[in-house]
């Protein structure tokens, strides 16, 4: 993979205020690195530093004029160590088998992203994805991503889907048979995440925006250590 840096000043653009996807009575603004500026996986990198995550070929953060509830959060890998929780979990899911895809649609996949939010979203606008839908927010055609198999004998239990930058691994989205709740797929996602990044030599696992007021969020800050983003540096926690 290519480690090239941007060379050009980097415009944004911020959406309209809109409703906020983790904490409803608050308004929510996004920005997007330049669409005209064609992104990289190193250009990704350097974004990630800042901040920034990817939607499809997006690289987007956070940026609302009166809230800093999104915190970047990343994992220094080589330090982490587990939970007695966690390493139950580990322990827990021994069992299933790992295997690396191509990151392409896969009928098989998105059938269980169906599945998961509809479980998770049911009723809600992420609810009954389509095929388009799917594509856009995970498939890019210039990330260098892979969409990670988690099987139980034929079963696919989980799909993570991940993007290599040159320092880590981006946790873009992980999604979990439903029946199989009991087994902490998400947590176990994470932990195979984090060894896997060791496995590649590579320094953090970036996981996202830690919010401490969303539930859906909160669980992030039990895989310690982890260093956090806050007034535009990494502070660890």
């Amino acid at each position: 993979m290519k480690n090239e840096t941007p060379s050009q000043r980097l415009l944004l653009f911020a959406t309209p205020p809109h409703a906020c996807g983790y904490l409803p009575s608050r308004a929510a603004t996004t920005v997007f690195a330049d669409p005209r500026v064609a992104n990289s996986p190193g250009m990704y990198t350097v974004l990630s530093s800042h901040g920034f995550r990817r939607s499809g070929d997006h690289l987007y953060r956070p940026q609302c004029a009166e809230c800093s509830a999104c915190v970047p959060v990343r994992i220094p890998v080589r330090r982490f160590r587990p939970r007695r929780s966690q390493c139950r979990v580990w322990k827990q899911n021994a069992d299933l088998e790992v295997v690396a895809r191509d990151a392409a649609f896969d009928p098989s996949h998105f059938e269980l992203y169906r599945d998961y939010m509809h479980a998770r979203h049911r009723g809600g606008s992420m609810d009954n994805p389509g095929p388009e839908q799917y594509r856009g927010f995970l498939c890019s055609s210039w990330a260098d991503s892979q969409f990670f198999e988690f099987r139980l004998g034929s079963r696919l239990a989980a799909v993570a889907v991940c993007d290599r930058l040159g320092n880590g691994l981006s946790a873009v989205y992980t999604f979990f048979d439903p029946g199989l709740s009991n087994r902490s797929l998400g947590a176990y996602a994470i932990l195979w995440e984090i060894e896997q990044t060791r496995r590649l030599g590579l320094d953090w696992l970036y996981l996202g925006y830690w919010i401490e007021a969303s539930s859906k969020m909160r669980y992030k800050s039990t895989y310690r250590p982890q260093q956090r983003l806050i007034d535009g540096r990494w502070r660890e926690v």
